[in-house]
């Protein structure tokens, strides 16, 4: 039974991605900026009642210090059109008793009176702010003495208005904010998951169908590009494979008929017999190329699988890392919904949000890098045309394109090449000598070891490139030496070794190249290869 591994929506992550990057940016900025313009009022407030006090204080001194009651009280009568001030107390200090007496008060009209506040003066010396109102109590001075103390009461009816209305633009602005990204989540989501789906369909009738000669079609995003690509290469050759096996089964048939009319006709004279034997010959060389084209195939084989291990683990943490932002993203919006988010757990969510990002970006980076090296090497094998190119950047091209065979064994490879050595010539045999020569050190040279070096010196000696390959491996045995770029030439027969990777790399290198190859090697000392071939 094959187990149906959760996934989640594209257009779910990027709805919940980008809608609560909006408003949660979008309600800080505006809170903050509410908060500004509350504070600022809330302080003005303060300021112009305190500057009446201050004149009620500067008017009743001389009224206060003489004990002339009504002749203040139609001061404060003067008072009446302010809206805000709700109560003024005006207290007297008794002239050598140092006692604070009620001496008069404005009540708005309709206002109940309020206890008096003598007892207060010390704690209300500093404003204090309640839901409605505010108070405060200055003293009264004249010539530097103190007389007696104002104490003023004010409505916050202008200041608690303000803050209704920024409350209710405040929701006006979020509901648009999250309508607008809405819309720009569902024109995203179908700009990048239509070719995803059109890539999808394609792959499915080539499955259903078993028709390879279908190719996908290239996106205008360079990553569905690559990846098209790289799918259409795979095509290419599952096509040419089965279109090899299939006239390879021909092939044997058509021998296997040929056998049974020799049987059949054993008699037919001496010359047949040889024009059949001569036939069989060059379809045995055919078979031998084949063979060789086979090998080919199925290091590129390794590679893909080695490839698609590798980006399965980069892809999968960055899977983790949204599913991650995605769950604390909900958190806060719960929290938001029931009005009990904090400002610690948002400053948590927003330092969580950063390293999650953070680990997709970096991971995905990787899984890129490996595509675009995968991408390079796999296209150079699949063409033999000249080229110019980087040297040093085609190794670390082949280097990271086995990576995944060779990253957890215990053998380094040293690369000594110029970084300014950049040659016209072809990348794709070269690339192929290269891993079956490393291929081959893994395998044979160091079997058995725990620990192992190869070393590759690149130089341009006289208008040709010189290739120095060498390991400290187990080497190889006189009477194999002689013999070891024949093809079926192995160590390993029986046990999965073909005998053609240095037979495929003489022949790479004498006919594709046009060079030359040495072989010096005594056993216990490993091997070491001279490889010389023209180039621009």
């Amino acid at each position: 039974m094959t187990l149906v591994k959760k996934t989640i929506s594209i257009r779910r992550t990027l709805l919940v991605m980008i809608v609560g990057f909006a408003l949660a940016v979008l309600i800080l900025s505006i809170s903050i900026f509410a908060n500004m313009i509350i504070t600022d009022t809330k302080i003005q407030t303060e300021q112009n009642v305190k500057q009446l006090a201050n004149f009620i204080a500067s008017q009743s001194a001389s009224d206060v210090k003489n004990n002339r009651y009504n002749t203040f009280n139609q001061t404060l009568s003067s008072i009446e059109f302010m809206e805000n001030i709700n109560y003024v107390h005006i207290y007297r200090i008794v002239p050598n008793s140092n006692e604070v007496r009620f001496f008069t008060s404005y009540n708005r009209r309709d206002y109940p009176a309020i206890p008096e506040k003598q007892n207060e003066i010390n704690a209300l010396s500093v404003t204090k702010f309640y839901p409605t109102y505010l108070e405060f109590i200055i003293p009264i001075k004249e010539d530097g003495t103190t007389h007696g103390y104002v104490y003023v009461q004010s409505n916050l009816n202008h200041l608690n208005s303000l803050t209704r209305n920024i409350i209710i633009t405040l929701i006006f602005f979020i509901v648009i904010a999250l309508i607008s990204t809405l819309i720009i989540v569902a024109k995203l989501q179908h700009t990048i998951t239509t070719p995803i789906k059109t890539l999808i369909s394609t792959i499915q009738q080539v499955s259903k169908g078993k028709d390879y000669s279908i190719r996908c079609d290239f996106p205008a995003y360079r990553e569905l590009y690559l990846l098209s690509q790289n799918i259409n290469i795979l095509l290419d050759r599952t096509e040419k494979n089965f279109a090899k096996k299939d006239s390879a089964e021909k092939n044997a048939l058509m021998l296997n008929d040929d056998l049974k009319d020799k049987l059949s006709n054993r008699t037919d004279a001496l010359k047949e017999s040889n024009h059949e034997l001569l036939s069989t010959l060059e379809k045995l060389h055919q078979f031998q190329g084949q063979l060789v084209e086979s090998e080919k195939m199925a290091s590129l084989g390794d590679m893909v699988a080695g490839v698609a291990h590798e980006v399965n683990t980069p892809i999968g943490l960055g899977v983790t890392a949204s599913t991650l932002l995605s769950d604390r993203i909900n958190e806060i919006k719960v929290a938001y919904d029931d009005k009990t988010l904090k400002s610690s757990q948002l400053k948590k969510f927003l330092n969580e949000g950063a390293e999650n990002v953070a680990i997709i970006y970096r991971n995905l980076k990787r899984a890129a890098d490996l595509i675009s090296s995968f991408k390079k090497v796999a296209v150079d094998q699949s063409h033999e045309e000249s080229r110019f190119f980087n040297m040093t950047e085609l190794l670390n091209d082949v280097l990271l394109t086995l990576a995944p065979q060779i990253k957890n064994l215990p053998f380094k490879i040293e690369l000594n090449c110029p970084d300014d050595l950049s040659v016209t010539s072809k990348p794709g045999p070269i690339i192929q000598i290269l891993i079956n020569l490393i291929l081959n050190s893994i395998i044979h040279g160091f079997e058995g070891k725990e620990q192992g070096t190869i070393i590759i010196t690149v130089s341009l000696i006289n208008g040709q490139l010189n290739i120095m390959y060498q390991d400290d491996g187990l080497g190889i045995e006189q009477e194999m030496k002689n013999k070891v770029f024949e093809p079926f030439t192995t160590t390993k027969r029986g046990s999965g070794g073909s005998g053609l990777g240095l037979h495929l790399v003489y022949n790479l290198i004498t006919q594709a190249l046009g060079g030359s190859i040495k072989l010096e090697s005594e056993p216990g000392k490993g091997v070491h290869f001279e490889i010389n071939f023209p180039v621009n």
